[in-house]
């Protein structure tokens, strides 16, 4: 990958198409007017026709005349690109659903450069693009990592591997034939700190499974270089031992080359508009005196995503990061990095509020985007994804440990605030309550959408579910939707959302188990448009997931289904230009399960209020909303008209339980208010 980075650079050096676009800041309002619909696809998940691949088929006009009629404006098909390893000549499988990149070129159990190509050009013709991603913090062990143990050239440069001297391998544990590399315990890392070969332990250890990953820090065996010379390295990884780490700020600045000579490919080579930045948070380690490394907030992060970012504006694309840190840390990063934020800040937020069916947290945290100057039309709303329902909840447990934090009517401590949430989640969400979802490690759930609704309904046998436990299902689902559509910025849903999938049987993936990654539960295979409807795996040998709603196919014959109430759902959205809205309040509210929200309409279209009740019980409420001018009051759904915004600011609303309002409140007169704490 390096060497085809630095012949990609060729291609812009010296050339005028280097300043064709402003590059200095990001600039998330331009990057949703491109496209603020996403359909975001997991290639391992996809069942395609007979003899068909899956970049083909979803390059299919079937298919894109499905998502367009939705109203997707683009799809991100997930990491396509090579990955895994080599040993020897032999190829090794990805360790990470393909986010152990190894090549430019498409993996071929996916499809062809040509096959992606085709896919944006059949995606362009439906007034949609497509999203690759860019891998910025690691690689897998592939022909870079061989040729860096090997000590070629500048290759060490690309990772963060220490050669330890002959005479300290008997500190090191020897390494099985059958093992690429063994992990090493807190103690060895502490003794190779003390030695000042490595920087030490981490802040935290992500992936923590006792008895395979208790560090961030693996050895390798001996490997002969091609000087002849025989050396022992310690590699760093944040993630799996597969993904070695890279180094921002080696000399030879080789991790930047062949980074940007990355995304430079997707954007030139195979028509990609947007690039996702995947563990960008992660640039940055630095040894200090006392305690352990500083691994997160560190400026080379910030730095090296400018540059990333930068570089991607400059070639005519933009980037979203994808970023579990501190809000401090999305807010820093956002300035001259990536276009866009992974909504990681309210995504645990709102999954709450179904669970507990009270929103407070949903609201501390939806005010704590503004607090840090955070314009919510850079973010990115989503449902679920391949990774699981992250519970870290990073801001309260690193840099706002100590901070309080009004909840419940007390003031809590950042760091016990965190557990609160996090036990009642956990104790809702999976073990005897809903078996059926798996804890992933420390990090969180493995889960799909549906069955984070199952768990709030209290439905314990995803096997005994009735009809009218489906309808329910597909109600809640279409609140979360809403939450997530009717507000600034871009909406990202993905197949398993589309088809209402359930988490596959642990015994139908425990072969995939092996390292503790119970992700693979959520990541079963779907058929959104009948490709194949006797298949029971997709080509990677994924099992087909239980599917509560059909394909899209059968879905849009149906008015009443999930896909054709998103339908609607998504054409009022694109009507008014919500996605370019500004929010301009979070009222308090006296009901518990009631979330308001309140916007301002671009193009003097009046304010639009999106008012969902996360609770089973109907709410009756009179909102005050100051500094919103009356006038009529239109649901925008039904299109009719509900009453009038009197002068005092009176709003008053009925929810049933599990419902959801999108009102606009028309006038002519300017909207003067600010987001309400």
């Amino acid at each position: 990958m390096l060497r085809q980075a630095k012949e990609r650079a060729k291609t812009y050096a010296g050339q005028a198409r280097q300043w064709m676009h402003p590059y200095a800041e990001s600039r998330p309002r331009v990057a949703s007017d491109v496209s603020s619909v996403w359909f975001t696809a997991y290639a391992g998940s996809l069942i395609c026709a007979p003899g068909e691949s899956v970049l083909a088929t979803l390059g299919s006009d079937v298919l894109w005349r499905a998502l367009s009629s939705i109203g997707v404006q683009a799809v991100h098909p997930g990491p396509t690109k090579k990955a895994g390893g080599i040993k020897g000549w032999l190829h090794t499988p990805s360790v990470d659903g393909n986010f152990d990149r190894i090549g430019f070129e498409i993996d071929a159990a996916v499809g062809t450069d040509a096959e992606f190509i085709a896919m944006s050009r059949m995606a362009a013709a439906h007034n949609a693009i497509v999203i690759d991603d860019v891998v910025p913090a690691h690689t897998g062990k592939g022909a870079d990592f061989r040729l860096a143990e090997m000590g070629y050239e500048d290759y060490p440069g690309l990772y963060h591997m220490v050669e330890i001297k002959p005479e300290d391998w008997d500190l090191l544990p020897d390494v099985p034939d059958h093992r690429d590399a063994l992990n090493l315990t807190p103690e060895l890392v502490d003794c190779l700190k003390e030695k000042c070969y490595i920087v030490g332990q981490l802040q935290r250890v992500i992936f923590f499974e006792p008895g395979i990953k208790e560090t961030d820090w693996s050895v390798t065996g001996p490997v002969t270089g091609v000087d002849s010379v025989i050396r022992r390295w310690v590699y760093l990884h944040y993630f799996k031992e597969g993904q070695p780490s890279l180094n921002w700020l080696d000399p030879t600045f080789s991790a930047q080359q062949l980074i940007i000579g990355d995304a430079l490919h997707s954007l030139d080579a195979l028509g990609a508009r947007g690039l996702r930045l995947d563990a960008n948070g992660f640039l940055g380690v630095e040894r200090r005196s006392g305690g352990n490394a500083w691994s997160e907030s560190h400026p080379l992060s910030i730095t090296g995503n400018q540059l990333l970012g930068g570089a991607i504006r400059k070639a005519g694309g933009f980037s979203f990061q994808e970023l579990n840190l501190t809000v401090d840390d999305i807010a820093a990063m956002s300035k001259g990095g990536a276009d866009l934020s992974y909504d990681f800040i309210t995504r645990p937020a709102y999954h709450h509020a179904i669970l507990t069916g009270d929103t407070e947290f949903l609201r501390l945290m939806l005010r704590t985007v503004h607090q840090h100057g955070i314009d919510p039309a850079s973010l990115v709303h989503a449902m679920q994804n391949h990774d699981e329902l992250t519970l870290e909840l990073v801001h309260f447990w690193t840099l706002h440990a100590g901070t309080t934090f009004a909840f419940k009517g007390q003031t809590w401590p950042g760091i016990i605030l965190r557990e609160h949430i996090r036990e009642t989640m956990y104790e809702r969400l999976c073990g005897e309550h809903a078996p059926y979802n798996l804890r992933f490690v420390t990090n969180g759930v493995a889960c799909t959408t549906a069955s984070v609704i199952t768990a709030a309904l209290g439905i314990r046998e995803l096997d005994a579910m009735s009809e009218e436990d489906k309808r329910r299902v597909q109600k809640i689902h279409l609140l979360l939707c809403m939450y997530n559509a009717l507000q600034p910025g871009i909406f990202a849903i993905s197949g398993w959302d589309l088809v209402g999938a359930l988490p596959l049987p642990m015994a139908s993936v425990e072969h995939r188990m092996g390292d503790g990654d119970t992700r693979w539960i959520q990541r079963g295979a779907y058929d959104l448009v009948d490709a194949d409807e006797a298949a029971l795996h997709s080509r990677d040998g994924t099992p087909k997931a239980v599917c509560l709603y059909g394909s899209l196919t059968k879905q849009l014959e149906d008015a009443n289904s999930f896909a054709s109430q998103l339908k609607r759902l998504l054409a009022i959205r694109h009507a008014y230009s919500l996605a370019s809205s500004k929010q301009i309040a979070i009222p308090n509210v006296s009901s518990p399960g009631l979330l308001v929200m309140v916007h301002e309409l671009p193009g003097g279209r009046g304010t639009q209020v999106t008012a969902l009740n996360f609770g089973p019980v109907s709410i009756e409420e009179t909102l005050s909303l100051t500094g919103i001018p009356p006038g009529p009051v239109v649901d925008m759904i039904n299109e009719s008209v509900e009453g009038d915004l009197d002068q005092y600011g009176q709003l008053r609303i009925h929810l049933d339980g599990y419902e959801g309002l999108s009102l606009r409140i028309v006038s002519t007169l300017p909207v003067g208010s600010h987001v309400q704490s």
